[in-house]
């Protein structure tokens, strides 16, 4: 049963990378213009077997990657979502095929803002062309084509990776069997996008920035993408868990006030921030939160229309001290769904983590989604 194997992990795992689209078959946007190269980090874990029915793709957060599960070489930690993927577990990798690609403008692997242009030689910048969820999902759906998958199982994503799938639900159902979002929104509220802005002014205003030509000049917005971090890190955690882990502790005992890291949960902002700006990319940082932005796929005409034809099975699941996408998030999309006639369940989960509990081992909340996916396995198998 889903949540009895947490010892046990997919071993070691190196991400591949591929071409997948060309001067000669170009990637073209949602929004217009086209990008000549596209080239796609995943990782794959667990068998495909020879009907190909068993493949679930796993899409990303914000800030998330390829890695999701096992370790890779030389590394102390395991993926980001090794509790939840893994022989036994909830995406049970003695059963399921699990691709997870790291997203289009991303910055581990996958081409992105700050990738090369081979028409000019340089990093893109800020000429990289404004991204779509759409395009995010045309992406994923080429990497499917490239490992011979012409349908899923089930797409499964956290946040902004419980929004790809969403879109993936909307835009192209017959892909999928099956939907797990998690955490999501179909449309974020103006505090989201308040937050996000306040994120993209300090790095846009950061004077390491250049134009977005940073690496060219020999810099970085360090100090810009630490503050989005801290300040984005705080929307992630409840007032509850903050405080249960801090409250008003002293960093050091005895020191005089002043404008220092006077405070414990001061000192754990600043290390979030630093440690951020040495693993994440600035111009990635500004073109995916701006995906989020404009994300509403319920306000295009008939966006329902094709879903519910083909009436995919959707797990959405919230947790209730989730306040960057509360439960109203949740049960939005809920709503939409089962006004179409698909079949939905809904699941809001108990937690004091705020939206980072979608990254945890919460029992209920792995043992939904793996009681979801065995259902769909038997389904497969009757």
């Amino acid at each position: 049963m889903p949540g009895q194997s947490a010892g046990r992990h997919v071993g070691l795992v190196t991400p591949t990378t591929v071409r997948l689209f060309t001067p000669d078959d170009p990637l073209r946007l949602a929004r217009g213009g086209r990008l000549d190269q596209v080239d796609v980090a995943y990782e794959t874990y667990g068998q495909l077997t020879a009907a190909k029915d068993n493949a679930v793709l796993v899409c990303h957060a914000l800030t998330g990657n390829a890695h999701a599960a096992g370790f890779h070489p030389g590394a102390a930690k395991p993926g980001w979502w090794d509790h939840l993927i893994g022989p036994g577990k909830a995406i049970d990798t003695d059963r399921f095929f699990v691709v997870c690609p790291n997203l289009l403008g991303g910055c581990q692997g996958t081409t992105g803002p700050g990738s090369l242009d081979p028409a000019t030689g340089r990093t893109y910048g800020l000429d990289f062309p404004l991204l779509d969820m759409a395009d995010f999902v045309a992406v994923h759906r080429r990497l499917m084509a490239h490992l011979g998958l012409t349908r899923l199982l089930a797409a499964v994503g956290g946040s902004l990776g419980g929004m790809q799938v969403l879109e993936w639900s909307l835009s192209h159902p017959e892909d999928l069997a099956n939907a797990v979002i998690v955490a999501a929104s179909s449309r974020l509220t103006a505090e989201n996008i308040a937050f996000s802005a306040v994120a993209r002014e300090a790095i846009l205003r950061d004077p390491g920035f250049h134009d977005g030509h940073y690496a060219e000049a020999g810099l970085t917005p360090e100090s810009g993408l630490s503050i989005a971090r801290m300040m984005a890190h705080i929307t992630y955690l409840s007032g509850e868990a903050l405080s249960a882990k801090f409250g008003r502790a002293a960093q050091q005992v005895g020191q005089q006030a002043g404008f220092g890291v006077d405070f414990a949960v001061e000192s754990y902002l600043r290390h979030q921030g630093e440690v951020f700006s040495d693993r994440f990319d600035a111009l990635s940082y500004l073109y995916l939160s701006r995906v989020m932005d404009y994300f509403d796929p319920f306000a295009r005409p008939q966006a329902t229309a094709a879903i519910a034809a083909a009436r995919p099975g959707v797990l959405v699941i919230a947790f209730t001290t989730d306040w960057r996408f509360d439960r109203r998030h949740s049960l939005r999309i809920v709503a939409r769904l089962h006004g179409a006639g698909v079949p939905v369940t809904y699941r809001c989960v108990p937690s004091a983590s705020g939206h980072d509990s979608f990254l945890l081992p919460i029992p209920r909340y792995t043992d939904t989604v793996g009681a979801f996916l065995d259902r769909a396995w038997e389904v497969i198998r009757a």
